[in-house]
């Protein structure tokens, strides 16, 4: 049986208006604050809803009614929207 030939392939190289501009080591890295300040609205957010369903309801703000699950819960999605831009 005879032997195939070998066939020299170039080397690709991606066009240059395909090539992404910022690499991932140039870009500077997060702020001190940022994640401080995430893992404070996550405390914060257990906390409110915790304080709500231990006080039955009465605490923290009674006018507010169920509303307190959505200052808790945002606190806690508010989190991951700035965990999310964490280098």
């Amino acid at each position: 049986m005879p032997k195939s030939q070998v066939r020299k392939k170039k080397v690709y190289t991606p066009p240059t208006d395909v090539r992404p501009t910022a690499t991932a080591a140039t870009r500077k890295p997060s702020p001190i604050w940022l994640p401080i300040t995430a893992v404070a609205l996550i405390v914060v957010g257990i906390g409110w809803l915790v304080v709500y369903y231990l006080s039955e309801q009465a605490y923290p703000v009674m006018s507010w009614g169920y509303w307190n699950l959505a200052v808790g819960f945002g606190g806690m999605v508010a989190s991951l929207i700035l965990l999310s831009r964490w280098r």
